[in-house]
């Protein structure tokens, strides 16, 4: 049973009830002007997304890249690999085959500085360790062969995949942008490449590679 409520004159006024029923309406027309979506149920909208924007100030990367030859080297962000511009040195008149030891040595080095940093706020990174050298091919290597100061195999997934894919963008590769790669005194050559899958995840997908045959 209903109960009304009358006030002075004997006026009859809106049962409570109704007046609890006509107040919902309005109050959701009120919270949705607030910008509050009402809601029956907890709702679970999954991790924020992430800030990490991969683009460094182009005034940085203008400051390195006016040193010497324009070069790219790959860096790590977001799980990926990014490419960002650095300088190498190479004397004029440099041969053929020096110039890709001194190309590769200068990209290497350049991989494993600390990213500058506005790269380390917009989120870079670098698996490569410093003190690796490159050298050029040994007696019955191929001439476009090059070797590391460490083997390749004992290199993090996400170091090689940097210096493959860095080399194959460079003069540090074969016309068709392989890389021939191996280690210190007779460790066997590899051919390695950079596609597009082992850029995308550098940490669980190293560089495709096969054996160089009589090196």
């Amino acid at each position: 049973m209903t109960t009304l409520v009358r006030g002075r004159g004997g006026r009859r006024r809106t049962p409570l009830a109704s007046l609890s029923l006509l107040s919902l309406p309005l109050l959701a027309v009120l919270l949705a002007g607030c910008g509050i979506r009402s809601t029956q149920v907890p709702t679970d909208f999954g991790p924020a997304p992430s800030r990490v924007p991969c683009a460094p100030s182009g005034q940085d990367i203008t400051t390195q890249s006016s040193r010497g030859i324009p070069v790219q080297v790959f860096l790590i962000c977001s799980g990926q690999l990014v490419t960002v511009d650095r300088s190498v040195r190479i004397p004029d008149g440099t041969a053929e085959g020096v110039r890709r030891v001194l190309v590769a040595q200068g990209l290497l080095d350049e991989l494993a500085e600390t990213p500058s940093t506005p790269e380390q706020q917009a989120g870079y990174t670098t698996d490569v360790r410093g003190g690796m050298t490159v050298s050029g091919p040994r007696p019955k290597d191929p001439e476009d062969a090059l070797r590391l100061s460490t083997p390749p195999q004992d290199l993090t997934s996400a170091a090689l995949a940097q210096i493959i894919c860095t080399f194959s963008d460079s003069a540090a590769a074969r016309d068709d942008g392989s890389v021939i790669l191996g280690g210190p005194d007779a460790t066997p050559l590899r051919s390695y490449e950079c596609p597009t899958d082992v850029r995308a995840n550098p940490t669980t997908k190293s560089p495709p590679s096969t054996p160089i045959s009589g090196a």
